[in-house]
C-alpha cells in the first residue's frame, strides 16, 4: 500500500484547512464525531456555517446510510464546536490516513478535544439495546491504524503512548453528569473490527473473553490520530443491538435506528452537559 510522503500529507491538510478558512472564520475548540443514527446532537448545535464534505479538498465522502456528510460549525453547551455529521469507515475502502484526515484538519483549525460517538453491539450481558456506554479503553482489531507510514513530527511522536487514550478528567465529568441527571451510563472496553458483516457467535464469545464489552466498526482510528496529536478524548457508545451468543437474533437497520433513537437523548444530555462544565 502506498502512503503519502510527509510533504504530500502536509500539503493535503493545508489545502483542506485553507478552503475551510475561506468559507468561515469560525475557530472550533472541540471536534464532535457523530455515529450512525445519532443526529439529535447535531440538532442541538447553534450552527453558524455548514460545509459539505464533497466541497473540501481531499476529504472522503460518506457512503453509509444516515451519514449526512457535512461539517457543522457552531456553538454547543456554550463552546465553539465543529461536528462531523457523518464519518468514514475502513470497510468503505478508505485508508486509515483518509479516515483520520478530518481529525487532523480539525486540530489545525483549533480543536484541542475530541468527543466521539458510535453505534455498537453490546456483548456485556448487563447492557441492553438503547443503553449508552462511556469508553474507558479500546482494542484495535482493524488490522491497521493511521500511524503506519511516514511520521510527521509536526503532528506527534513516532511512538505515541496509549496508556490513557480516553481522558480521565473528561470521564470524571461525564460520570458526574450521568449521576446527577439519573442517566444509566455504563463504562467499558470498545473493540473495533473492520466489518461490514456482523460477527459470528464464536467471534462474540472470543471478543468477550478478551475483555471487550462492545464491538463496532469505527472510532479507534480517529482516537489514535487524536492521541497522536495530544488531543483530549471522550468517547461514548450507543448500544444498538444485543450480541449474546446463546440468544443471538438477526438484526436489521430499522432495529438499530430504533435503539439509537432511545439512546440519543441520553448521549446528547451527557455530551452537552460535559461541554457546559469545561
Amino acid at each position: 500500500m502506498a502512503f503519502d510522503t510527509v510533504e504530500e500529507f502536509r500539503a493535503k491538510r493545508s489545502e483542506a484547512v485553507q478552503y475551510i478558512q475561506s468559507q468561515t472564520d469560525f475557530t472550533p475548540e472541540y471536534l464532535i464525531i457523530l455515529g450512525t443514527g445519532l443526529g439529535q446532537l447535531a440538532d442541538e448545535i447553534e450552527v453558524t456555517h455548514a460545509i459539505e464534505y464533497t466541497d473540501i479538498p481531499h476529504f472522503p465522502t460518506s457512503t453509509v446510510e444516515s451519514h449526512a456528510g457535512k461539517l457543522l460549525f457552531g456553538t454547543l453547551g456554550g463552546k465553539a464546536v465543529v461536528a462531523m455529521q457523518g464519518r468514514f469507515h475502513f470497510y468503505e475502502g478508505y485508508t486509515m490516513q483518509q479516515i483520520a484526515f478530518p481529525v487532523r484538519v480539525a486540530k489545525m483549525l483549533g480543536a484541542h478535544t475530541l468527543f466521539v460517538s458510535n453505534a455498537c453491539g453490546g456483548m456485556n450481558t448487563n447492557f441492553e439495546a438503547g443503553d449508552i456506554m462511556m469508553i474507558n479503553d479500546h482494542i484495535n482489531f482493524l488490522s491497521d491504524n493511521p500511524l503506519i507510514g511516514p511520521n510527521d513530527d509536526q503532528l506527534g511522536p513516532r511512538f505515541p503512548d496509549m496508556s490513557e487514550p480516553y481522558t480521565e478528567r473528561l470521564m470524571d465529568i461525564a460520570r458526574n453528569v450521568a449521576l446527577e441527571k439519573n442517566i444509566r451510563m455504563h463504562e467499558g472496553v470498545y473493540l473495533a473490527i473492520s466489518g461490514p458483516m456482523l460477527e459470528t457467535k464464536a467471534e462474540y464469545r472470543y471478543m468477550r473473553q478478551l475483555g471487550a464489552d462492545v464491538v463496532g466498526m469505527s472510532t479507534v482510528p480517529e482516537v489514535i490520530a487524536a492521541v497522536h496529536m495530544g488531543m483530549d478524548v471522550l468517547g461514548i457508545s450507543v448500544i444498538t443491538d444485543e450480541c449474546f451468543p446463546d440468544a443471538l437474533k438477526p438484526i436489521n437497520l430499522e432495529q438499530i435506528f430504533a435503539a439509537a433513537a432511545v439512546a440519543e437523548p441520553k448521549l446528547t444530555q451527557v455530551m452537552v452537559n460535559v461541554l457546559e462544565r469545561l
